[in-house]
C-alpha cells in the first residue's frame, strides 16, 4: 500500500520516514520532497502505520498520514 505522509520536516531524511513506519511492519520504499511516499506491502501493517502515525510529531511538526490516492481522485488545487 502507498501512504502518503504531508508535513514532513526539512530536515527530515529518507531514514527518519522509514524508522517511523518500520515500527509497524515492513518499509519497501520512501520517497521524501516536501511530502513523502512509503510503501509497505502489508496493507494490516500500513493500515496500523496510518492509524499510529497520523497527527503524531516529527523533529517538531506535526505529521499528516493517509493511503495514497491517485492524482484523478485528489481534490483540484485552488487558484
Amino acid at each position: 500500500m502507498r501512504i502518503y505522509v504531508g508535513n514532513v520536516p526539512n530536515e527530515a531524511t529518507e531514514e527518519d520516514i522509514r524508522q517511523a513506519f518500520a515500527a509497524f511492519g515492513k518499509v519497501t520504499f520512501v520517497t521524501i520532497k516536501r511530502f513523502a511516499f512509503v510503501d509497505m506491502p502489508v496493507t494490516t501493517e500500513a493500515q496500523a502505520a496510518i492509524v499510529g502515525l497520523d497527527g503524531k510529531h516529527l523533529k517538531g511538526r506535526m505529521l499528516t498520514v493517509s493511503e495514497a490516492r491517485p492524482r484523478s481522485q485528489r481534490p483540484a488545487a485552488k487558484t
